[in-house]
């Protein structure tokens, strides 16, 4: 009606599938993302919260160039809720309470290469959800390859598709987290089970992409056997040679009352995927 005040318009964001309907000034849910001139703009692009060069194997990558260094990069935000997040200082945080400093990603490259001396090949983008701000990981990706660097995606792979189709030619190793094995599992933590089928679809296909997979093992929330197999065998279609890490929990974040998960879980796990994969391996053991 006339003379009432119309609601603010929003706009979406269609990086990840909670596709966040915002106002002008409000961040989505994973706190790195803001509408900003009529759209949506990655708040925490070029802002970093932790800088280190790390051993190939923590990422973890098992069959990437190992004996290797990467040099890791860490934002803030995560477009999940994970109760047992291992990194939440940060993942979990959002502009005002991360601490972070500004790195554009020329820096981030001429980092990486000051590193070579200690055998640094490249940049990994790491410890919080880089793809919320996949933006950053794009400009330091063709960067990094420009200066013959390989890029590395750590990500709990929970994005829409175009933007793992945008990304994917950028990366020449993954780690995707496959943390359940259907949807209320998923459901626990605030994602989507189909898109990171689909992302670690893609990425399997992407040629030059050496692809890993990681579950986090739980004590009594995805710790099932027959689910465990069901993955490996879903795997196994994509490729028999991808590897699986099945890494141990320690308590964290929420579940500090949980115990570790125990070693005979994870063996019977182990012998479970390696039905299905070739190359299974434990983490945190």
């Amino acid at each position: 009606m006339p003379g009432r005040d119309r609601a603010p318009a929003r706009v979406v964001c269609d990086v990840c599938p909670h596709v966040c309907a915002l106002r002008e000034g409000q961040t989505g849910r994973c706190r790195a993302r803001t509408a900003r001139g009529g759209r949506v703009v990655p708040a925490s692009f070029g802002r970093v919260t932790a800088v280190a060069l790390d051993p190939i194997e923590k990422k973890p990558l098992a069959r990437f160039r190992p004996g290797s260094t990467v040099l890791s990069l860490g934002g803030y935000g995560c477009n999940l809720r994970c109760p047992f997040c291992q990194n939440a200082g940060i993942a979990q945080a959002g502009e005002d309470a991360a601490a972070w400093r500004a790195l554009a990603p020329a820096e981030a490259v001429a980092l990486a290469l000051d590193c070579a001396p200690q055998g640094c090949i490249g940049l990994a983008y790491t410890y919080n959800e880089p793809l919320v701000a996949w933006e950053f990981v794009e400009d330091c990706a063709q960067r990094a390859h420009a200066a013959g660097l390989a890029n590395v995606l750590v990500s709990n792979g929970v994005a829409n598709a175009w933007v793992i189709e945008h990304l994917a030619p950028l990366i020449d190793a993954a780690n995707i987290d496959l943390k359940g094995f259907n949807q209320a599992f998923y459901d626990q933590v605030g994602g989507s089970y189909e898109a990171v089928r689909a992302t670690i679809e893609r990425l399997a296909a992407q040629e030059g992409c050496h692809l890993e997979v990681t579950t986090l093992v739980i004590p009594g929330l995805n710790d099932d056997a027959r689910q465990v197999e069901a993955a490996a065998r879903w795997l196994a279609s994509l490729d028999a040679g991808i590897t699986y890490h099945l890494t141990r929990f320690f308590p964290a974040h929420r579940m500090t009352d949980r115990a570790p998960t125990p070693l005979a879980t994870l063996r019977r796990l182990w012998e479970a995927a390696r039905r299905h994969l070739d190359d299974v391996v434990l983490g945190n053991v």
